[in-house]
This record gives C-alpha cells, structure tokens and sequence, in this order.
C-alpha cells in the first residue's frame, strides 16, 4: 500500500498570490497572513513569491487562469472578501470566481487555494482575517504548501 502524506516546508517552491484591492483592510491582513506563513513556516523564500493586486475578488480567476497557463509557478494563493449585501450581486461573484477558479486549478493541474472571504457581514470578515477565526490567508498558504509538496509526490510515483 502507497500512501501520500506531505509537510508544509519547501524552501525552493514558486507561489503566486493573487489579493483582491476591494475590502483592502481587510485583504492586507489576509495577505500578511499568508506571507508570513509561507516565509517563516514553509521556509519559501521571498524572491519565490509573486504578489499580484487586482480590482476585486471577481478579478482573481482571469489573472489565476493566466498564471497557470504560464506554468512558472507551483500554486496559486488567492485573497479577497465578498460581503454580502442587499442585492443578489454577492451570490454571483462568489459562484463565478469560486467556481472558475476550481476549473483552471483542474484544467492546469496547478493547486489553487482560496482565501477568499464570503461573509454576510463585515464583522464576520473581520473575525476571519486575524482575529478570533484565526487568519484565512495564512490556511490558505499552509493548504498551498501541502498541496505543492503532495503533487510533487504524485510526479515521482505517476
């Protein structure tokens, strides 16, 4: 029986992180979350990660779709907050960019996590980016990190 298990560190891993400008109080915390996880725990070097800013979360999978295609890096981080409002606007952001997402993470087999925040209000995105929900930023970047180092183990038994 093969069994696939990996760690959180790899120092020579190329990651992308693509936040959204929208909500950018609450995206910057987001993002120091997931760079501080990714240098000080995943041992990543900083010249090894690519910061891209965006308008808006629904800006995210057209510049993922974009970085995977380009086949240079070995994940893809995505921040941003969808705040749910009085119109349905919420609920289609959301879908679309979730789901387009999901769709070039398959089409390119490239791991993308989402550190995208869907609240009902803006204290709940509060209490995800730092506070007492912890730091979705930072989940992302350890799920990133296991997810690198589970498909470069895939490439060396497939």
């Amino acid at each position: 029986m093969n069994i696939i298990q990996s760690g959180i560190t790899n120092k020579n891993a190329s990651i992308s992180i693509i936040v959204a400008r929208f909500n950018e109080f609450i995206n910057k915390n987001l993002l120091f979350g997931a760079i501080d996880t990714l240098t000080r725990i995943g041992q990543v070097n900083q010249e090894n990660i690519l910061t891209i800013y965006v308008p808006g979360a629904y800006e995210i999978s057209t510049v993922a779709n974009y970085i995977a295609k380009s086949n240079k890096y070995h994940a893809i981080i995505t921040l941003g907050t969808i705040i749910k409002g009085e119109t349905d606007h919420f609920k289609y952001i959301s879908n679309d960019t979730i789901s387009n997402l999901s769709k070039i993470s398959i089409q390119y087999c490239i791991p993308i996590t989402l550190g995208i925040l869907t609240t009902n209000n803006i204290e709940k995105s509060i209490e995800r980016c730092g506070t007492k929900m912890g730091n979705k930023g930072s989940e992302a970047a350890l799920a990133a990190l296991e997810m690198i180092n589970i498909v470069q183990d895939l490439k060396k038994l497939i």
